[in-house]
């Protein structure tokens, strides 16, 4: 008759084998975190996400400079701002493992301040008229309003500030819609334009031609700005 201490070491073998097929996730969910994790999707040491936070870091100075009518260091920074834009999304889009959540995040969170501080200290002095600031900030007072709602209604218990902080958590991906870029394009160009006048001492046609510009800024920031209340800029992604 077979003892208890051989009938362990029989089915032993066959034990272990089971319990480790049935812990062992599918090769398909390896493959997706395995994905994920070469795509560095939640990284956060990135030179895009370095370059966003060195252009945040100089926004201050840029207005600073603005409300002291030091207008051509102003508008030589503010250029160097916005290259510096379009080359931290060109390194993400085009550099294996330098696009991230926090990226996408990150990028039009430096846009906006440096949007928002340039249209407040330009209306300070006179560059850009009252209307069209109040029109810009209350755009995207809102957007950051909705996009915390909308981050909120897509989270699951428990709801907690490390949770709600965390990309892992619900991942949402914020996606600009065409007439938010173009909009951005007109922002820029305006603040650009409206900078360069009193240093390059604009012509009156040419002022005039900016005022233009302000009123389509004005049209494509209502119209982007109910774009994003309809949450068709934030992308939920699934894992």
């Amino acid at each position: 008759m077979m003892s208890f201490r051989h009938c362990l070491l029989k089915f032993a073998p066959m034990t272990t084998k089971r319990i480790r097929i049935y812990s062992t996730s599918s090769p398909k969910t390896q493959k997706i975190v395995e994905n994920e994790k070469d795509s560095g999707l939640y990284k956060i040491a990135t030179v895009p996400n370095a370059i966003c936070l060195a252009r945040i870091g100089a926004t201050p100075l840029i207005g600073y400079f603005v409300v002291q009518h030091q207008f051509t260091p102003a508008f030589a920074m503010f250029v160097i701002a916005g290259a510096s834009d379009m080359l931290d999304g060109w390194i993400a889009r085009n550099v294996p493992g330098q696009k991230s959540l926090l990226g996408s995040v990150l990028d039009p969170v430096a846009d906006k301040l440096l949007v928002s501080v340039m249209f407040v200290t330009m209306t300070h002095a006179q560059l850009i008229p009252l209307p069209l600031t109040t029109i810009v900030l209350l755009r995207d007072v809102l957007l950051i309003t909705g996009g915390f709602y909308k981050r909120y209604k897509s989270m699951e218990p428990p709801y907690t500030l490390n949770r709600f902080f965390n990309p892992q958590v619900s991942s949402m991906q914020v996606m600009p819609t065409n007439m938010s870029k173009v909009n951005t394009l007109f922002q820029l160009s305006l603040v650009a334009l409206s900078l360069a006048s009193p240093v390059f001492d604009f012509s009156p046609i040419a002022n005039d031609a900016i005022f233009g510009l302000g009123c389509l800024t004005a049209f494509t920031t209502i119209y982007s700005g109910l774009q994003y209340a309809s949450g068709k800029a934030f992308k939920k992604i699934s894992k």
